[in-house]
This record gives C-alpha cells, structure tokens and sequence, in this order.
C-alpha cells in the first residue's frame, strides 16, 4: 500500500472515530428529548403527521400546542448531529473505498459500518417526509453500537479482497444487502416501539404519550418493510447469479444463503400475512422480529461461527 493509501485509510479510521464521537453527542440530546419532552401524542385521538407524511395535519391532542421548550432544543439539536454524524461516516468510508481502490464493503468491519451508514440514512430520509423525530434515539444507539463492535472487534486494516469476491457483484449484491440491513433495522425498531405503545394504550387508554399511536407506528412499520422487501428480494437474487459466478452453481444450501432464505420467508409470510389474512398488531410485529432475529443470527453466528463457503466475510 502506497503512502497516500495508507495516509487516506487512516483518515477514514479518524473519521469513523469521529462519527462515533458525534453519534454520541446525538443520542445523548435525543435521549435528553425523551426524558424531559412533553408528551405530545394521546392513544386513538391522534391524527399524525408521522404516518399520513409532511403535507398531513400535526397531532393533535386536547392539550394546548407543545411549546419550543428545552427539550424541544435538545431533539433539534440531537437531530443535527446525527445529520453531522453521518456526513462524517459516509466520508470515513468514502475515505476507506479510495485507500483500497474499491468498494468498502469487502470484509465484516466494512459491511458493518456501510450498514450503520445505511441506517442512518434511512433514518434522516425518512425525517424529511414524516415527523418522526421520536424514532431518533432508537436509530442512532444501535447505529452506535454497531460502529463500536466494528472498531474493537471487526476492524480489518485496509487491504484487497480475496480472489472470491473480485467481482462486480461485490457491489450489486453486498450493498443490496448493507442497504436492506440497515432499513430492516428501522423497522425492527418500529415493530419494538409499537409494542411498547399497545401495551400502554391497554393499561392506560388515552394517556398522553411521546409516541404517535399504536396503529400509527404499526402501519409506519409496515411501510418500511414492505418498500425493503424487493430489495431483500433482489440482493437474494444477486447473490445466487454470483455463486454461479464464482462456484458454478446458484444455490448449494450453505448456512448463509440458507440463513438468508430463512429471512427473506419470514419477511415474505409477515407481508403475506398482512394483505390476506389482515394481520396486523402484535401479530404482525412479532413476525418482523423473528424476521429480524434471523438477520442477526446470519450476521454473527454464521459469519464468526459456522464454517462455509461465505467464511471469508468473518475477515
């Protein structure tokens, strides 16, 4: 590696680093917003904005209009870092990609961070259409976990892929997957925070809350799982023409496309599930999280435990 290459791979460490730094200051301020914000929202009253999108009416309640108060100052505040936050990851790993003059997506540490990256970015899109700055907290701590277990216990120094993953499909098919990792984690925070709020609107219906109504964030939720699917669908899809590719068969039933095929049912039977038999609720929830528990198990016991064809991604 040449002295500008290492020089730009530590620049992206130092930017990774910072992000973090940043990350931290959000989550903080976000979380200062939930312990000290007014409870803006009621239970089956509420007409939200979150969910119908920006041109909707703001929720309302029987209280008078929140004022900008200081807990109001910590959620915008707490916004913008995160929006700082993730222009400083993104250049991190744009910074990483031109010190390997490729994608920076070719081991674990670099999908992790590339899928915090992605999460946040989901997140900050979804703000520009729905209010949903309550969601923050719930985004940014797991963004900021990830990125720590990439740098204490992923990290990989800058280096060049094995041969097995010198290919275009590297980029068509990994980021699909990064991408659709970091939306499925939005909705997996969704699908939590709904059942938090259906279990207080049954013990204390049309109590004030900081979150818009049960039925709100469920149907919230399945929006977002419901535009990831596809792309779920496609990075499956993808990765079966690159075994072709590289081993010389699509499908070989290897614990990670397995695990992989696994998700994609569940997903499948939990949009299923909602358009012809309505399920919805709790439900609906607890699929999207079994769901999501088989992304985690693919991500981590797959990659670092079980021996296969996919072994490599655990370097």
């Amino acid at each position: 590696m040449t002295v500008v290459h290492e020089s730009l791979a530590e620049t992206s460490d130092r930017l990774v680093y910072a992000a973090m730094a940043v990350y931290s200051l959000a989550m903080l301020a976000l979380g200062a917003e939930w312990a000290f914000g007014s409870r803006r929202f009621t239970g089956a009253t509420v007409s939200e904005r979150a969910l119908v999108g920006a041109g909707a009416p703001v929720a309302t309640t029987d209280a008078p209009p929140p004022t900008r108060d200081r807990a109001e100052r910590f959620g915008r505040v707490g916004l913008s870092l995160a929006t700082l936050a993730f222009l400083l990851h993104l250049a991190g790993m744009t910074c990483r990609g031109l010190a390997v003059e490729r994608v920076p997506w070719g081991n674990m540490y670099e999908f992790s961070a590339t899928s915090a990256l992605a999460t946040m970015g989901v997140y900050l899109a979804l703000t520009r259409k729905y209010d949903i700055r309550w969601l923050g907290v719930f985004v940014v701590t797991p963004v900021l976990l990830t990125l720590g277990l990439a740098v204490t216990v992923l990290y990989t120094d800058a280096q060049q892929l094995q041969p097995a993953l010198q290919s275009y499909w590297l980029v068509i098919h990994v980021i699909a997957a990064a991408v659709s990792m970091g939306i499925f984690t939005v909705g997996a925070a969704l699908s939590v925070l709904y059942l938090v709020r259906e279990r207080a609107e049954r013990l204390r219906p049309g109590a004030p809350s900081r979150l818009p109504s049960a039925d709100a964030v469920d149907r919230l939720a399945y929006r977002v799982h419901a535009f990831v699917f596809p792309l779920w669908t496609f990075a499956v899809i993808a990765g079966a023409i690159w075994a072709e590719n590289a081993w010389g068969r699509y499908w070989g039933w290897d614990p990670k496309e397995t695990w992989a095929f696994i998700t994609w049912v569940c997903y499948a039977a939990y949009l299923h599930a909602r358009a012809t038999a309505g399920w919805k609720g709790r439900r609906a929830a607890t699929v999207a999280l079994v769901g999501y528990s088989t992304i985690l198990i693919n991500y981590f016991v797959i990659n670092l435990v079980v021996t296969g064809l996919h072994s490599y991604a655990g370097t």
